[in-house]
């Protein structure tokens, strides 16, 4: 591992991040009609929902559940923007990959139906003889998070110049989902607590309006708040086991703050104290959310004619990836670094194990890193994180013999669950990783640097996806280990973007790039989320 080299200027960074957004309800709360005060539990949907005889939930105005009802007898209340159940919005409801969903998410796809768009919310197609089911989703919408010019009007900034983010439509509410559901492959896991099944992702939002200059794009991202792991003894060396913190960092954690961070399964702190969630109320860069998030992205979109966003993602062993850590005090999105002109200090495009490793170095754009010979995005060998799986004879779109030397090696990324690690490094392993070291922005770099170095066979601080596959192992340990669930990761959120170079969220790791969010819904039962078939099963 080399030295970090001197940077002549200050690195001060406390990690400061969006957290849980509270979600709103659709419509304002009011006693409904016929039942008892407090039911439904849940908020309405959409106006064109009524409850059930039971009280329990919400059923369309024509459902037949609705019979009976009180409200059935009401005039049924138009949405806010469009008709009542037209006849396009009732056979939406009853497509077969909607008809099975719970009501607050089917209530979220009607009223996006119902509005004005260039597509309706996407069908979701099986892969596989029996039918995808839903895991999760994630209602979002502009609330709970400091309001900035993507999603307000802020006098001094942007008053007196025309929206570029939310606002089309007469300015009707930013609001959307993200349908995640499992698709049973033959061989494949069917828990969506096993990082090897294979997820589908679904975004619909209306909305948001074109991006077009400067290669801009909007960027969805499943986020997870890390909780405090559990406490076991040290490896031989003194450095925690994985997944682990010491009990020596418990016993040092516990005189920080209020000792949040020396209490397992606890939402972890950048200050020790209790959880506080990112809020509408937050001042960037005084008042922020203390949590510590890992992000992955969901892939990258515009938006379409009628200002509405419908994109696809897998998340799989091949895609669970999170972009080097080492970029985070350069995003400009940490309290300081932006003041401190730390903004773009590095560039991830050569990649390596980051400043104290193998490279890339602050303020010296690609040299001191790896050979861009070597590492770089070569013209005649374009880089590819796509290719991440061999083929097979088997194969309906090019069958060919696997060869495995031919992945890509030149990743950038690593893995969801080592990002985890590096940061119960820099935030909790208080005693047992580099405790002398009492820079954040320099314990991101060394962790960086150490983590990789468990996984990496040749050296060069670049983790291939030979090295991290999900059924191999490394540093004794399987590779499962690596990687988190899509279960595991508890909101949403949508950045603006713009072509900085860097692979981390616009602002990282906080909110003020954020154009909606929300909070992750479990769903039990796996009800039927799909209709057959998809063409090429891929």
């Amino acid at each position: 591992m080399k030295s970090m080299p001197q940077l002549g200027r200050t690195i001060a960074w406390v990690v400061g991040v969006a957290a849980l957004v509270v979600l709103r309800p659709t419509l304002p709360a009011a006693q409904v009609q016929g039942c008892p005060p407090g039911l439904p539990a849940t908020p309405r949907p959409a106006p064109f929902f009524v409850a059930s005889p039971d009280c329990q939930g919400w059923v369309p105005n024509d459902h037949p559940l609705a019979v009976g009802s009180p409200e059935r007898r009401l005039p049924p209340e138009p949405p806010p923007s469009g008709p009542p159940m037209t006849p396009g919005v009732r056979a939406f409801a009853e497509r077969g990959d909607i008809r099975a969903l719970p009501p607050l998410l089917k209530g979220r796809l009607l009223e996006l139906a119902a509005r004005p768009h260039t597509y309706e919310p996407m069908t979701v197609f099986s892969e596989a003889d029996d039918p995808g089911f839903l895991v999760q989703f994630y209602n979002v919408d502009t609330t709970g998070f400091q309001p900035n010019i993507f999603t307000t009007t802020i006098p001094g900034i942007n008053d007196g110049t025309k929206p570029t983010a939310t606002g089309p439509n007469g300015d009707l509410p930013t609001i959307g989902t993200i349908r995640v559901v499992l698709e049973p492959k033959p061989g494949l896991p069917t828990d969506p607590n096993d990082p090897r099944a294979f997820i589908d992702m679904f975004t619909d939002v209306s909305g948001l309006f074109v991006i077009n200059n400067e290669s801009g794009w909007y960027e969805g991202w499943v986020i997870r708040d890390i909780k405090v792991p559990v406490i076991a003894p040290p490896r031989a060396n003194g450095r925690a086991q994985y997944g682990t913190i010491t009990p020596e960092d418990a016993a040092k954690n516990a005189g920080i703050g209020t000792g949040n961070n020396a209490i397992p399964g606890r939402f972890a702190t950048t200050d020790g104290k209790d959880f506080r969630p990112f809020s509408v109320n937050d001042v960037f860069p005084e008042i922020q959310s203390n949590g510590v998030p890992i992000p992955v992205s969901l892939g990258t979109f515009n938006a379409l004619q009628q200002s509405d966003i419908h994109a696809y993602w897998e998340f799989n062993p091949g895609t669970n990836f999170i972009f080097p850590h080492y970029e985070l005090p350069f995003t400009g999105g940490t309290p300081g670094s932006f003041a401190n002109r730390m903004l773009g200090g590095i560039t991830s495009i050569v990649p390596g194990s980051g400043p104290a490793g193998t490279g890339p170095r602050p303020f010296e754009s690609i040299q001191g890193g790896n050979d861009p010979l070597l590492y770089g995005d070569d013209p005649n060998n374009p880089g590819d994180p796509d290719r991440a799986e061999v083929s097979s004879l088997n194969d309906i779109n090019r069958p060919m013999p696997p060869n495995p030397a031919n992945l890509e090696t030149r990743l950038r990324f690593i893995p969801s669950r080592l990002t985890e690690e590096i940061l119960f490094d820099v935030m909790l392993r208080t005693a047992s990783f580099e405790p002398s070291v009492t820079n954040v922005g320099m314990r991101f770099f060394l962790s960086e640097a150490y983590q990789t170095s468990l996984i990496d066979q040749n050296n060069d601080g670049v983790l291939s996806f030979q090295e991290v596959n999900i059924h191999g192992t490394s540093d004794g340990q399987p590779n499962t280990r690596l990687y988190l669930p899509i279960t595991a990761f508890n909101r949403y959120a949508m950045t603006r973007e713009l072509n900085d170079g860097l692979l981390a969220p616009r602002f990282a790791p906080g909110q003020r790039g954020y154009t909606v969010a929300g909070d992750l819904v479990l769903v039990p039962g796996r009800p039927t989320a799909s209709v057959p078939r998809d063409a090429d099963d891929r």
